[in-house]
């Protein structure tokens, strides 16, 4: 059965007796309710490292007062049983009191990438999102960690912290994994239920409408975007947060779409809110 730490200190001791070992740590943050993108992320550090942690930690400070974080699904016995078929040797289960102690009080923000989108719509999460994720890494001490690219914007501010304040680790970015019907996978999913997990089905719908206008050869802002707005529009169920397409690496806006043109999607069907977003020119990644 796979070790399930909530010490910080026992996490900190297993991680680094790995080290003077000489293995090689590979990392998955999750908040658990895990499903099969987080196991792919898993399967992909244990083709890189030797040993692998997963922690599972629904992190309070990246929700803000009218989220659901006291809904988040959460099932450790679960998601343990699942990180047993694609080899975690531990998961780090680490309890809110001692993450956040009393006298905690600081964050890690970034003032550029942060502003928009996520950043706009949901307050001060990135500042949640790169604290906690720092404090993880300093504690697990990996050689790699993996995150999925459904969340682009949280890949790509992880990516700028780990090479401003020059963390020793490699970020891997692992592509989004879809249900058949096209749905990115979420955590969330679970709150669709009947016809919302039906029309929950027109984002990747309007993405890959809009890929399927780029690979036709239009390559203009303007009209990329209504392809998949079209698309949006159609679905009475769904509201749309932001459509937009951007640059990957810096998020700002691109008027005619370059080969590594990026697609931000963030609408919400019924009361759930859902993400995702594609590459155009690629496969997911």
């Amino acid at each position: 059965m796979i070790p399930v730490l909530e010490s910080i200190a026992e996490m900190a001791a297993l991680a680094r007796g790995w080290s003077r070992s000489g293995e090689r740590i590979g990392f998955v943050p999750t908040m658990g309710a895990l499903h099969e993108g987080h196991l792919s992320l898993v399967r992909a550090a244990r083709e890189r490292a030797t040993k692998v942690v997963v922690s599972i930690f629904v992190n309070p400070l990246q929700f803000g007062k009218n989220e659901d974080f006291s809904r988040y699904p959460r099932d450790l016995d679960q998601d343990r049983a699942l990180l047993s078929t694609v080899g975690c040797d531990a998961i780090f289960a680490a309890r809110a009191d001692e993450m956040y102690p009393p006298n905690f009080v600081t964050n890690v923000v970034n003032s550029k990438l942060s502003v928009r989108f996520e950043g706009k719509e949901r307050p001060g999460h990135f500042d949640g999102v790169l604290t906690v994720v720092a404090k993880l890494f300093h504690i697990v001490g990996p050689d790699s960690a993996f995150f999925g690219q459904k969340d682009a914007q949280q890949a790509l501010l992880i990516r700028s912290m780990v090479r401003d304040l020059h963390f020793p680790l490699e970020v891997v970015v692992c592509p989004i994994l879809r249900e058949p019907d096209g749905l990115a996978m979420s955590s969330r999913n679970v709150y669709l239920k009947g016809e919302d997990r039906i029309a929950a089905r027109v984002l990747s719908r309007a993405l890959f409408a809009a890929r399927t206008a780029f690979a036709r050869g239009e390559s203009k802002r303007a009209t990329l975007l209504a392809a998949a707005r079209a698309e949006l529009n159609a679905e009475q169920r769904a509201s749309v947060d932001y459509l937009d397409l951007v640059d990957p690496e810096t998020l700002e806006d691109l008027t005619v779409c370059t080969p590594r043109g990026l697609l931000l999607l963030a609408a919400r069907v019924g009361g759930t809110r859902l993400l995702d977003n594609l590459i155009l020119d690629e496969s997911d990644r």
